[in-house]
């Protein structure tokens, strides 16, 4: 929106716009690539070990002969949008600007498709950079419905996936995910609360009330992106689609009963085969 004007300054047009003019002026420097290969550790190290916050991986990184401070553990972990799972004082506490809402899946029996979504954002490790990956899953079937990428951690791509979510799929009696700003946002939980779906929300530091997609992402992660090496957003799309459908269309899960995300979902039971 700022342009060489002949009335306008560039300073103006950034103070009538409300964007300080550092920010205008910032030029995005490509990350280091030995930052790319801790960040890409930290990532699997948190699939392993959620509790983890920056002491504990300034500690563990230590102990694999790299020095890392904590200052610098929490900034990387700000980077890969992560939290630990430890419980924390006072996390009851809700932001001002965000609500927070309760969780409303414990006790609950989930036994049919579209009765409960839930959704997630998970970092995507690329040789010369890094993204967001978001996914909307129907709980009962494990069906992904949506998906999308960014490079930024904004509340976009979240809307995007939802919005493609409900106009392919219709709309789940309950959306759960996390206390992400992503999530808390007004563009977000307004498309939720429009289409009459109750929101549910994580409490702080439980990562079990989301396990199903945790799960996914340590799927997709070491059976996929961990396997490949992606030179730019493009090409991890193009390569997610692929998986994605193959995880709906012919994964099947123990957990299912060896069915396959989309044979629950869609009711398409498979054909046993003789012995």
């Amino acid at each position: 929106m700022i342009e060489h004007h002949e009335k306008l300054s560039q300073s103006r047009q950034c103070h009538l716009l409300g964007v300080a003019r550092s920010s205008y002026y910032y030029q995005p420097q490509p990350t280091d690539g030995s930052e790319l290969i801790l960040l890409r550790q930290m990532d699997e190290q948190y699939l392993k070990t959620p509790q983890y916050g920056s002491r504990s991986y300034a500690t563990w990184f230590r102990r694999q002969r790299r020095m890392i401070g904590r200052k610098k553990a929490t900034s990387m972990m700000k980077i890969l949008g992560i939290i630990s799972t430890a419980p924390k004082p006072k996390t009851s506490i809700p932001a001002k600007q965000h609500k927070k809402y309760p969780y409303l899946l414990k006790g609950r029996t989930i036994s049919r498709p579209n009765q409960v979504w839930a959704t997630d954002i998970t970092y995507v490790p690329m040789e010369k950079g890094f993204g967001y990956l978001v996914a909307i899953m129907d709980w009962h079937s494990r069906k992904v419905l949506s998906w999308r990428i960014s490079n930024t951690l904004d509340a976009d791509f979240c809307v995007q996936a939802l919005e493609a979510a409900i106009q392919d799929h219709g709309c789940p009696r309950i959306m759960n995910s996390d206390q992400g700003v992503q999530f808390t946002s007004e563009t977000f939980t307004s498309m939720l609360k429009t289409n009459g779906i109750q929101i549910s929300m994580d409490g702080k530091g439980c990562y079990y009330d989301n396990i199903f997609v945790e799960r996914l992402w340590r799927t997709v992660k070491y059976e996929h992106l961990y396997t490949r090496e992606f030179n730019n957003l493009k090409e991890v799309r193009k390569s997610l689609n692929i998986w994605f459908n193959w995880y709906n269309q012919e994964r099947f899960h123990q957990s299912l009963d060896d069915l396959t995300p989309d044979e629950v979902y869609y009711q398409k039971y498979a054909i046993p085969q003789a012995a």
